[in-house]
């Protein structure tokens, strides 16, 4: 059986380890194992659903749902009809899940439970009246004048096919085979349908596991979305191709409480995750205290992998001084994720990891990182012209500007971001603002100044310890509003933001800011869901904000 598809990939689990566990999942506030077994007569049983409803090779599924065990399932099941997976981010608004529904032309539409069909019930307007719309949880939801049906009602009554069925299925399925369509948030625009094949998810996990010690007790604990391929790749795909244990969160809100049930050896996360944990061990005075982070953790993490963002250095240093490597990465849906990797045995602060084996990394004429390889995606749904526009030549235009450090890659800003000041000075705000979100005071910020004389910034404090100085200083402010406009309030962040500035040029200095009275948040979209700024819907939000500094 031919390994290079995803479906051969799981059968091959299945078959090596059926009784061993495969999955950790909460039930009643306690994990439970799942095993290899029990997962395959599930995933069977949820294909064989799919094939009564007339899903073909090529078909489109969307699903729609938070992070649970029934995605993993339908994961799998989709890719064993041969049918393509098109994952939904939860978050999104009714408007959006319909729109990317449509665009994809998916045949068959998967929901997690109540609130995921309320949502689309308000916006169905009879486009899904011939379409098939399935439920994890049992639902008296309508839609379309339709009953949604309850997925695992249909699974227990189906007899699902054996495993020796499934691996004469997968020896049809071609690397070259379309596997997924993930829409892209992106930090501007209208999202783009990435198209990635069985051959591109399959390559890339391989060459990122192929990074890593082959540990056989390794325990991963999941929290990121898995509607975002970063998660799907490299927690879910790399679980696959190692055959070892993965446990789910039961939500973001329980990661370290899951961590001290589930005691993981590694963890995947975002740079925002790892920030508020470097803060929670500050604020709690305990940060110094060796071994708190590991103990924080459950015990017995060797080491964590950051991606999605920018990684800022005083995360990085705290994570190396409690022994526990924080190891950032580097890649875009479009590379199905991972393009460089650093690894336990070689990492660099500021830096992004070396490339994976099989993949090609150069830095074009004027700085942007470019890459050809079996990782690329083979195009945009329904978009040529954004195709063409990003795909030249072979490679791989990211948009992001970068150099190499001794062999390591590093990210120094983005092409579309740069900021180019009025007397032509070119600055990558990101750089300004992973310094100035150092600062204990500062949750988020966001420099401004295209096409300006100077850089301003919408500064969002972080309310506790922002609490906290108010009340040592015994300032005398009786709401919010009169605690952001306090002249010693003011005062204390222009300092600190010249402290953490300190370093850069004069033109890279922030000149004027403004203290914000609310953060930037995913539901007023002004986060991508890998928590990345969108730039320009800010800007319009904070219009007056901003031109009051101006």
């Amino acid at each position: 059986m031919s390994g290079d598809n995803l479906v051969s990939v799981f059968l091959q689990r299945v078959a090596e380890r059926g009784d061993h566990g495969a999955l950790l999942i909460k039930q009643q506030e306690q994990f439970v194992s799942i095993t290899w077994n029990q997962l395959f007569s599930d995933v069977s049983a949820a294909a064989s659903v799919l094939d009564q409803l007339d899903v073909e090779p090529g078909n489109r599924v969307a699903l729609v749902s938070e992070n649970r065990y029934e995605w993993i399932v339908c994961d799998l099941a989709i890719q064993m009809t041969g049918a393509v997976h098109v994952p939904i981010h939860s978050t999104l608004s009714a408007e959006q899940v319909v729109w990317q529904i449509e665009h994809s032309g998916s045949n068959v539409v998967l929901l997690s439970g109540a609130d995921q069909a309320t949502k689309l019930a308000q916006q169905a307007e009879s486009k899904f009246a011939k379409i098939p719309i399935l439920c994890f949880d049992s639902s008296d939801i309508q839609i379309d004048g339709q009953k949604i049906q309850s997925l695992r009602s249909m699974m227990s009554s189906t007899v699902a096919a054996d495993l020796s069925i499934w691996e004469q299925v997968a020896r049809t399925i071609s690397s070259d085979d379309l596997a997924t369509i993930l829409y892209t948030s992106g930090t501007t625009g209208e999202p783009k349908g990435v198209m990635l094949t069985h051959g591109n998810l399959v390559s890339n996990a391989r060459s990122t596991v192929e990074s890593f010690p082959t540990e056989a007790d390794v325990c991963q604990l999941s929290f990121l979305p898995f509607s975002h391929v970063f998660s799907r790749t490299c927690d879910i795909y790399t679980w696959l191709e190692r055959g070892t244990v993965i446990a789910l969160a039961e939500r973001r809100e329980t990661v370290l409480a899951d961590c001290a049930q589930v005691r993981p050896s590694m963890i995947t996360g975002v740079p925002y995750f790892y920030d508020r944990v470097y803060r929670h061990l500050v604020e709690s005075g305990v940060a110094d205290q060796p071994g708190v982070l590991r103990d924080l953790f459950g015990g017995k993490i060797r080491y964590c992998v950051s991606g999605g963002a920018a990684l800022p250095a005083h995360v990085f240093e705290f994570f190396r001084s409690q022994d526990v490597p924080l190891l950032e990465g580097y890649g875009m849906t479009e590379c199905s994720p991972v393009i460089a990797l650093s690894t336990p045995e070689f990492y660099k602060s500021g830096c992004v990891g070396r490339p994976l084996t099989g993949v090609e990394v150069k830095i074009a004429v004027d700085g942007e990182i470019v890459t050809r390889g079996p990782h690329v995606m083979c195009g945009y749904w329904k978009d040529d012209s954004g195709t063409e526009e990003i795909l030249r030549n072979g490679w791989l235009h990211t948009g992001d500007i970068g150099c190499w450090d001794k062999g390591f890659l590093r990210i120094t800003g983005r092409k579309k971001e740069l900021i180019i000041t009025s007397g032509g000075k070119n600055i990558a705000p990101v750089l300004i603002e992973s310094l100035l979100t150092q600062d204990p005071l500062i949750l988020q910020a966001m420099v401004i100044g295209d096409g300006r004389k100077y850089l301003s910034a919408l500064i969002v404090p972080n309310p506790d310890t922002l609490r906290d100085e108010i009340i040592s200083q015994q300032l005398v402010v009786s709401n919010r509003a009169e605690a952001l406009a306090h002249p010693t309030v003011l005062s204390l962040y222009n300092q600190r933001i010249k402290e953490r500035l300190v370093g850069l040029s004069d033109y890279e200095q922030v000149q004027k800011f403004c203290l914000l009275d609310r953060g930037f948040t995913l539901e007023s979209e002004e986060l991508t869901p890998k928590l990345s700024l969108r730039r320009k819907v800010i800007e319009s939000h904070f219009k007056l904000e901003i031109d009051t500094m101006y």
